[in-house]
C-alpha cells in the first residue's frame, strides 16, 4: 500500500462522501480523517477523528457535536450559551458552505 493511503472508520450506514463543493450530507469523512480548526483550537485535538463527531442513528448521518451541543464537550460552557457557541462553531467550520474535503474514498 502506498504511504499516502490510510483508513478511517465510518459507520456502514453513512451516506457516501459528496464531491467537493456539493452540500454536506453528514458522511463524516472529513471529521473522521483529521481535526478541523474548532477541534484543534477549542478541543485541543491534534490527530485522527474528532471527538465531537457524532453519529445520529435516527437520521443515519454524522453531525458536529460542537455545532449541535458544544456544552457537552466544553464542561465550563454554560448550557444557556449552547446556541450561541454552536452558531460560532458552525461559522468557523463553514457549515452549510459545501464539502471542502478533497479526501477520496473507496
Amino acid at each position: 500500500m502506498p504511504a499516502d493511503e490510510s483508513f478511517i472508520a465510518i459507520h456502514p450506514a453513512a451516506p457516501p462522501k459528496p464531491a467537493p463543493g456539493k452540500p454536506c450530507n453528514g458522511c463524516g469523512v472529513c471529521c473522521a480523517a483529521e481535526p478541523c480548526p474548532v477541534s484543534r483550537v477549542v478541543l485541543g485535538h491534534r490527530d485522527g477523528a474528532c471527538p465531537a463527531l457524532q453519529w445520529l442513528e435516527a437520521e443515519r448521518r454524522y453531525v458536529c457535536g460542537m455545532v449541535t451541543a458544544p456544552a457537552s464537550f466544553l464542561p465550563w460552557l454554560p448550557r444557556r450559551w449552547n446556541a450561541f457557541a454552536g452558531r460560532r462553531c458552525a461559522r468557523w467550520i463553514a457549515s452549510g458552505c459545501g464539502c471542502d474535503s478533497d479526501i477520496e474514498t473507496l
